[in-house]
């Protein structure tokens, strides 16, 4: 039987991997193959060690252009969150005052 971990049960473990413990021990006590934990942290490792660098002009062309189209999507996402922070911090509004 096959165990599924959502994906910030994978992210936290990774951070805790990050943080200097050891995979085999920090993987027993989670419950998880050492194996397993190894795949999380090369796909959800936040260290610029996990992506090799690019092998030629045109890769590395593309993985700015990808970068930068990441930005400009979290700078929206960042964006859209200040504006429903302010919404979410306004005061109610009665309509019985006007």
């Amino acid at each position: 039987m096959s165990k599924h971990y959502d994906e910030i049960f994978k992210k936290d473990a990774v951070a805790l991997l990050e943080s200097g413990r050891p995979l085999k021990k920090l993987a027993a006590e989670l419950g998880v193959c050492s194996v397993t934990l190894r795949d999380w942290r090369d796909r959800f490792s936040k260290s610029p060690q996990s992506k090799p660098a690019p092998q030629s002009l045109e890769a590395a062309q593309m993985e700015v252009r990808q970068l930068r189209q990441e930005v400009a999507d979290l700078r929206r996402q960042r964006e859209i969150l200040k504006k429903t922070l302010g919404i979410l911090a306004e005061p109610p509004r009665s309509d019985a005052n006007a």
